[in-house]
């Protein structure tokens, strides 16, 4: 595998399970060195370095981002992974929900690239990835908390990107769509039908599957890699064409 990121750092936040974990994998198989950020960073695979953070907390996000330094040395890449869902309607979700999730998905991006930026800054190949969703581009049943979430992190993203370019940061994200995970695993158990509402997420997107946790990971890669020092700005859609594919029905 190519090794475009020897020497340098990344941080992944939430990167001991799902897609975080494949994000770190991935990042580290190309030659980084990872910290991982996450409330639990245990059995980490070997050479990746852990520790304890709640992004909804300032001083743990500066005691892990201070960690990294003092044990790495530098801070080149930012992944800000970490966050958590929410179902229903406007009606369904009460102040507290809103408070909460607003704060681990959007302030807590927020945090981690503040703590970040003064070490990115010595960086010659500084790059921060949000991972956002297709909830952020396109309107989804029963969503409407997550979602507007997902919509702050795209536009955070396009504001970080004008803040910083000119320091030699560059800040795009990844928008997955339904992605193969724990967090989905545990929605589709607690349905009526789990077969059923499996079958239909997979039919939801074009090309009929859920997407896979490397298939994000690839693209975080992509766009942290300096092989990529135009991209700034963007999102890239892993989402088996969701957002930008109309597809007629199999068959016709």
């Amino acid at each position: 595998m190519s090794q475009e990121l020897s020497t340098l750092t990344a941080v992944v936040t939430g990167g001991a399970s799902g897609i975080g974990a494949a994000i770190a994998a991935k990042l580290q198989a190309m030659g980084a060195n990872v910290s991982v950020l996450d409330l639990n960073p245990k059995d980490l695979p070997e050479g990746q370095l852990g520790f304890v953070c709640d992004v909804s907390d300032d001083a743990s996000v500066k005691a892990a981002i201070e960690g990294t330094v003092a044990a790495l040395g530098r801070i080149d890449i930012v992944v800000n992974n970490a966050g958590i869902g929410a179902q229903g309607t406007v009606e369904d979700n009460d102040d507290a929900e809103w408070a909460l999730v607003w704060n681990i998905n959007v302030v807590g991006m927020v945090r981690v690239s503040r703590a970040a930026l003064p070490h990115m800054r010595k960086s010659p190949s500084a790059a921060i990835v949000n991972t956002c969703s297709i909830a952020a581009t396109a309107g989804l049943p029963q969503r409407a908390l997550y979602s507007a979430t997902k919509g702050a992190v795209l536009s955070l993203t396009q504001a970080m990107a004008a803040d910083h370019l000119r320091e030699g940061i560059r800040v795009n994200c990844v928008n997955p769509g339904t992605a193969d995970t724990p967090w989905i695993g545990r929605l589709l158990s607690s349905a009526d039908d789990p077969a059923a509402e499996r079958e239909a997420l997979n039919a939801r997107q074009p090309h009929g599957r859920l997407v896979t946790a490397d298939e994000v990971a690839g693209a975080v890669a992509y766009l942290a890699s300096p092989l990529s020092g135009s991209t700034t700005g963007t999102s890239i859609a892993v989402d088996g064409g969701m957002q930008a594919l109309r597809l007629r029905p199999a068959g016709q």
